[in-house]
């Protein structure tokens, strides 16, 4: 089949970008390299979509919340993320988390059977000479096209370390120590596991984790960057022997029902609790909350298995650590994510300097109508900026400081700000303006599903 474009790289990015185009009318290669010989130091498989760290796609509260708006969004626009997100999803409270492998299958299976996709497991080492092309191989792309990129945009890459949590086999944990309870008992109340900790407990768990073996980076990576918001845990730790207790193993709206007493009939909050999130459909493997880590394997079976109810626990999976690159896109991109030295290149996800899943398919999404309209002839109208999608758009395209540019997750500081509104009403007056403003923008680009 000839194809009216090329997609490098089928990620979550890159399988949105394809999905859209596709169902436009619009034939498409989707190149992915995994599958043949090669893979990268994260993935596990071989699938489309496959999620590589957390199996959650955070908030799914679309009145209060920056990201749950933004799939609100995207399922307006007929999201493939979000319909596979749907078919594999697994209760997380207020949450919206899915069976990764369900979910990887979901997307590849639409995409498969879509007749305007070809998929090639092939590894694309430059950038095309011509021919509209996304590049959407995402913060794991192949040192030879890595290196092919840095030379077209006459610039260095950024980079940032990203860090793996563990996942423990839901039988080996001691649920006669552990219970079941969402913060708040949000959700049904029942979407976490969590593990108490006593005061000399947490101590001795962050002594552990400052004194555990870490590892060693090498000479290249010594100046990367962390990534804020996939901090390791034990980066946390040097902070404060407290940070962990107001970060990830924060103790507020868990209540202990093994000290109940005739006071506290729900329990007492315990000093401090490690969580941990149902990671597939069939609740036998559950992920540890916040726990992205890179000490070394011995270690981390050593020290995690000092957490109350998890003493006898097994691992499916260990962290571990890998390096993220992403472009300065404010400097190299144009508003429509082309490269400013080869126009018929666009770039999409986490390459571009987003972060998060969602935000990644977010970004391919958008990518995806803005060649659809390319290739159309008809002219590209961005999302409001008042939306979720048009805010971190232009956070990607040219409102960030092009000298400090880092990723960055969709947030309400993205949005233009509202100054009338007082701040225990914002957040709600922010989405209400987004839907609003958004939905505008789909009637008048005609772009909503039938």
């Amino acid at each position: 089949m000839t194809h009216d474009i090329h997609i490098i790289g089928g990620g979550l990015a890159g399988s949105e970008a394809t999905w859209q185009l596709a169902r436009r009318g619009y034939k498409v290669r989707l190149s992915e390299m995994r599958g043949g010989s090669d893979t990268t130091p994260a993935h596990q498989g071989d699938g489309l979509a496959e999620l590589v760290c957390s199996n959650s796609f955070r908030s799914d509260d679309d009145a209060r919340n920056a990201v749950g708006l933004l799939h609100h969004e995207m399922r307006r626009l007929d999201s493939i993320v979000m319909r596979a997100g749907e078919i594999a999803r697994v209760p997380a409270g207020s949450a919206m988390a899915v069976d990764r492998d369900v979910f990887s299958a979901a997307v590849e299976r639409e995409l498969l059977d879509h007749p305007n996709v070809t998929v090639v497991r092939e590894r694309v080492d430059t950038l095309p000479a011509d021919g509209p092309t996304i590049v959407a191989t995402g913060p794991l792309t192949a040192q030879s096209l890595a290196e092919n990129i840095v030379a077209a945009t006459g610039e260095d890459r950024l980079a940032f370390f990203d860090a793996i949590a563990p996942i423990v086999h839901r039988d080996s944990i001691d649920m006669d120590i552990c219970w079941f309870q969402s913060r708040w008992n949000k959700g049904d109340g029942k979407d976490y596991i969590n593990c108490p900790m006593t005061k000399d407990q947490y101590l001795a768990f962050h002594q552990g984790l400052m004194d555990g073996e870490k590892i060693a980076f090498r000479e290249w990576e010594q100046d990367t960057p962390y990534f804020e918001g996939c901090m390791p845990i034990e980066v946390m730790a040097a902070r404060g022997v407290d940070t962990l207790r107001f970060g990830p193993m924060k103790p507020v709206g868990l209540d202990n029902p093994r000290d109940a007493t005739p006071e506290f009939p729900q329990g007492r909050w315990p000093y401090a609790v490690v969580q941990l999130r149902q990671d597939n459909k069939l609740g036998t493997l559950w992920n540890m909350v916040g726990f992205q880590t890179k000490l070394k394997h011995a270690a981390q079976v050593e020290l995690l298995r000092t957490i109350p109810g998890l003493e006898n626990a097994e691992f499916a999976r260990l962290g571990g650590l890998h390096r993220n690159t992403f472009l300065n896109s404010p400097l190299v991109l144009d508003r429509q994510l082309r490269l400013k030295s080869a126009s018929h290149i666009r770039f999409a996800g986490q390459v571009t300097g987003c972060e998060g899943y969602v935000e990644s398919s977010a970004i391919g999404l958008l990518t995806g109508l803005m060649a659809a309209a390319e290739l159309g002839g008809r002219d590209w109208t961005p999302p409001p900026r008042t939306s979720a999608m048009g805010a971190l758009l232009s956070h990607v395209t040219g409102d960030a400081e092009a000298e400090t540019f880092q990723p960055m997750n969709v947030n309400f500081g993205l949005f233009p700000p509202l100054h009338d509104v007082k701040k225990k009403a914002r957040k709600e007056a922010y989405t209400d303006r987004a839907k609003a403003d958004f939905g505008s923008w789909l009637q008048a680009e005609q772009l909503e599903p039938a």
